[in-house]
């Protein structure tokens, strides 16, 4: 999604040097599952592999606290990023200040794997092989009362075999700034053009001493340097290391422009600060109030690291601390984004950052009642967005206050998007012929303002949202919106029938470019729109939308245009990379439709498809290129926190998707989700219907969901599987009655409280 403001990313980049000797932390490991007794010969389906076989070639990740100021950035090999102005009108390889670590010599570092300590920890182990030696780092961020904020890189250097290896650290900074030295006794001062204070510090004393592993030489030497063109590079001594006795170096990056006095005692305290940090992030819970998770390995962890995500990326934003999308190019919130962001925060608890974070974007209304971020005034849609999130956010918190008291403000954008039609009418496009809104940015793939149908269709799901939740809390004065919405509506209608096109796989579709758009016409097929282009609108008109019937031409045809376009287990060339391209999170956007359709087992393996392009960080790019692609490249920041949200959106739609008035649950949990000893558990999970306690367990042959649902408007019904996983088939519920329907049970949707339990086939 091209969008976002200004924001000068850090003031400057500091980096000092010491020793230290130190070991890296251990990795997490995955607990092991035996199988209960009772159970033992079934034959379950291979589980759907989770390992990042799709991940991006190239990725980074950011290793600082919740609501950090300082987002600090690291890369696959190691490497620091600091620097980025925080806009998208620079390209997401614009870092100011780069640090790479090496060996010298004729190898290049190849890097043999990069982990996270935790899914819950940001401590980064990167480890790289270059020929005869290993270095491995350990990076973490630090904020001591008496330091401040100060980013630290740990490196062991070890050989690669038993024998004794000489070895030659190298710091390769890439900086468009003008290093100054300067010395002061013994010390070695270096300075970027800048008054934040050292780059970083040497000397032949404390706390950076070289003493050599040659017992005959006893004496100290500097760490030397040289410009390059486009930076320096600092070499540090040569010394001798072996498996027992590897090579050691603490390198810390004051953030705050910290002097070397003020961080100087961390040297001497390197297993304190790691320590410190570990147990900072072991006592920080993911969840919050009243909301608990605990689901099966790999969900549990997924779900925690884009958690994490989420809040490392929130920032104050004009008085508001509000979720942003990403660390760099994205460093800033989006109307269509936040939408889904915050309703994955209200699925994690985060239920007052989520109300900021909805006042931050109204407070973004025009004087003419336009609601609009950084995608630009001719993103329509924006408007009818920032509606539909108002009333998702009453529904999940079950208070309606806000929506009451906004309500000026949203029949002015009402108004405002009313009149948009005698604007499109005026500019004589087919958006002015059929009655809808105005040529717009379409996004996802619709650069430019363009014929298309994307505004209008965002537009209409935040009419229906909000004229539905009107009515049913007895709010009037929605007159007006309820006009606009059916005239719209028909509007859109007639011009769907008239712009539908025939897929060369046999099926009809709706566009989102109009026929009227010259690109259609290119003589190169190359540059001609792909169908599949900026379906996502279409996609979330549909779900969360429910503008449209599940039997609706327009939701087939874009099922059959989604499975049409998968390559790695996802739909691909969606976006802007139009070919070899992938734009990984809309896989999870579209895996939510497949869920609402019905079609579970696609659901699923899409889902994961989508998983599997993180890196192994449990991150995304926005877009990247396919696998085997030879022309794509990569956009959008990283971490892209609307996959973070679509992560923890689609965790909780698989146990409960609320659709309209009826309440779905264990949709999406197939044979592969049905692994013995892994109960799914949700505590306090918010819906429009009350908060949801919810325990899938296993018990013998047979599998009980256990619910609870708390205060709230009763839904009209309440559906679960008749045959779990295929597997498990539905054979009692312990309190009001279940009817069968199909595949489904039909629950009493009146009582609150009961247990069902599914059985073996027999």
């Amino acid at each position: 999604m091209a969008k976002f403001g200004r924001r000068k990313f850090i003031a400057g980049m500091g980096l000092t040097l010491g020793s230290a000797a130190v070991g890296l932390g251990e990795t997490a490991r995955h607990p092991s599952t035996s199988i209960p007794s009772g159970i033992d010969s079934i034959a379950f389906p291979a589980f759907i592999s989770v390992d990042f076989r799709y991940a991006p070639g190239d990725w980074q990740t950011v290793f600082c606290f919740p609501d950090d100021p300082y987002k600090s950035v690291i890369g696959r090999c190691g490497e620091l990023c600091y620097g980025h102005p925080g806009t998208y009108r620079k390209e997401l390889e614009y870092f100011r200040d780069r640090v790479y670590f090496q060996l010298a010599g004729m190898g290049v570092p190849r890097l043999v794997i990069q982990s996270l300590e935790a899914p819950g920890m940001p401590i980064v182990h990167t480890r790289l092989d270059q020929g005869r030696a290993i270095m491995e780092l350990t990076t973490f961020a630090t904020n001591e009362p008496n330091e401040g904020r100060v980013d630290n890189v740990l490196i062991e250097v070890r050989p690669n075999s038993p024998s004794k290896v000489l070895e030659r650290v190298v710091l390769h900074i890439e900086t468009v700034r003008t290093l100054k030295a300067q010395e002061i006794g013994r010390n070695r001062l270096f300075h970027l053009d800048s008054d934040t204070g050292p780059l970083f510090m040497a000397s032949d004393s404390e706390p950076f001493t070289y003493k050599s592993a040659n017992p005959e030489d006893t004496g100290h030497g500097y760490v030397f340097f040289r410009e390059t063109g486009h930076g320096y590079l600092f070499r540090f001594p040569h010394q001798a290391v072996t498996p027992e006795k590897p090579g050691r170096y603490f390198l810390r990056f004051p953030q705050e422009g910290q002097t070397f006095e003020k961080i100087k005692d961390g040297f001497s305290k390197t297993n304190q600060l790691l320590a410190g940090i570990r147990s900072y992030w072991h006592q920080w819970n993911p969840f919050h109030g009243e909301v608990t998770w605990d689901i099966p390995s790999p969900y549990q962890e997924f779900l925690v690291a884009c958690n994490r995500n989420l809040v490392q990326c929130r920032d104050r934003r004009n008085n508001f601390m509000v979720f942003l999308v990403g660390p760099t190019i994205y460093r800033d919130f989006a109307i269509v984004d936040q939408n889904f962001i915050l309703e994955a925060a209200r699925y994690i608890g985060h239920d007052a950052e989520a109300q900021e974070s909805l006042d931050a974007s109204w407070a973004a209304q025009t004087k003419e009642g336009g609601v609009f971020a950084n995608a630009g005034p001719q993103h329509w849609k924006d408007t009818g967005i920032a509606a539909f999130t108002i009333v998702r956010q009453a529904e999940l918190s079950q208070n309606w206050s806000y929506f009451r008291e906004m309500q000026p403000k949203i029949v002015q954008a009402f108004a405002f998007l009313d009149s948009l039609r005698d604007k499109a009418k005026r500019e004589g496009s087919a958006n002015g012929r059929y009655g809808l809104l105005p040529r717009g940015y379409g996004d996802g793939g619709l650069g430019g303002v363009r014929s298309e149908f994307t505004n209008t269709l965002w537009v209409l799901a935040g009419l229906k949202t909000v004229i539905e939740a009107a009515d049913r809390q007895g709010i009037t004065g929605y007159d007006a919106a309820k006009k606009l919405y059916a005239e719209l509506n028909q509007s859109f209608l007639v011009a769907a029938q008239q712009e539908m096109r025939q897929h060369p796989d046999g099926f009809q579709y709706l566009p989102m470019l109009m026929k009227e758009d010259p690109q259609w016409s290119e003589a190169e097929e190359w540059n001609r729109p792909r169908p599949q282009i900026a379906q996502w609108a279409l996609s979330n008109a549909i779900y969360p939308g429910l503008v449209f019937d599940q039997n609706d031409p327009i939701v087939k045809g874009h099922i059959a245009l989604m499975r049409s376009c998968t390559q790695e287990e996802i739909p691909a060339e969606t976006g802007y990379m139009a070919h070899e391209g992938l734009w990984p999170y809309n896989g999870a956007i579209v895996a939510q439709v497949y869920l609402w359709a019905g079609l579970p087992d696609l659901a699923n393996q899409v889902f994961h498809g989508f998983l599997n392009h993180a890196s192994p960080l449990y991150c995304w790019r926005e877009e990247q290129p396919l696998q085997d692609s030879t022309t794509a490249h990569y956009i959008g920041d990283m971490p892209h926190n609307w996959a973070s949200a679509e992560v923890i959106r689609y965790l909780r739609h698989m146990l409960a998707l609320e659709d309209g008035t009826s309440l779905r649950l264990l949709l999406g949990i197939r044979a592969t989700q049905l692994a013995p000893e892994q109960p799914w558990r949700i505590g306090g999970s918010p819906t429009k219907f009350g908060r949801l306690n919810m325990a899938l367990e296993p018990i013998h042959d047979r599998w009980q969901l256990t619910f609870e649902r708390g205060s709230g408007p009763d839904p009209a019904e309440v559906r679960v599987p008749a045959n779990l996983g295929d597997i498990y088939r539905f054979v009692s519920i312990s309190a009001g009655s279940a009817q069968p329907n199909g595949e489904e049970m039909m629950i009493s949707p009146k009582v609150r409280k009961w247990t069902a339990t599914w059985k073996i086939q027999s």
